[in-house]
């Protein structure tokens, strides 16, 4: 027997499954025919309702739209995981903070500002992990690569815009404590005071590429 779903089960089946934001086009586009803006609308209001006061809630990032655990229960359930989220060092972090406030920047730009040299496995690590990408080239000699940050770092941070990153001194004191390793000592708490005189001239920075 062939039974047809009605638009709200299709779509809210469609959410569960995908690893992916779905974007409203896509989820238009599922149901045959496809529905309006204003039904699709409808739709996601009755799943959000469904779904408040629940351990997944419905939510629109800057990727799409897409179901992911309440803050609650993830942290419950982070006593069950064995392996937990990966750990960024300091230099890692502030460099993906110099991308992001600054964007678009050369290697160059990020040492200039830090002070030290920015080693490829710190990029790697902001590349593999899906946060900056190379969106083009500095027309000076050389022509540098110059980086950014995708759309995926906006959904990772639950952001629809640069614009609504925190000020610099709040994305120390909330993101960094919370992915990077453990506090430094000795030397390394040193470079820690380093990075907070990093951040206060960043925050005072104006853009390098308008």
């Amino acid at each position: 027997m062939n039974e047809k779903l009605p638009p709200d089960a299709l779509i809210e089946a469609a959410l569960l499954t995908q690893l992916e934001p779905l974007s409203e086009k896509a989820m238009r586009e599922l149901c045959m025919p496809p529905i309006s803006q204003d039904k699709l609308i409808d739709v996601l209001t009755q799943l959000k309702l469904r779904w408040q006061n629940r351990a997944l809630q419905l939510v629109h990032t800057h990727e799409g739209w897409r179901f992911q655990i309440a803050q609650a229960a993830f942290e419950r359930l982070g006593s069950l995981q064995e392996q937990r989220a990966p750990r960024y060092s300091r230099a890692v972090m502030e460099t993906l903070a110099i991308i992001a406030y600054q964007q678009p920047v050369t290697r160059g730009d990020i040492e200039g500002i830090r002070g030290v040299a920015v080693s490829q496995n710190v990029m790697q690590t902001l590349q593999d992990r899906g946060w900056i990408e190379v969106i083009g080239h500095r027309d000076s000699v050389g022509r540098p690569s110059l980086w950014a940050t995708t759309a995926a770092f906006l959904s990772d941070l639950q952001l629809d815009s640069l614009e609504e990153l925190p000020p610099l001194t709040e994305l120390g004191e909330l993101v960094l404590p919370e992915l990077m390793d453990t506090p430094p000592t000795g030397d390394e708490k040193e470079e820690g005071d380093e990075a907070a005189q990093t951040a206060e001239s960043m925050e005072a920075a104006t853009p390098l590429v308008h």
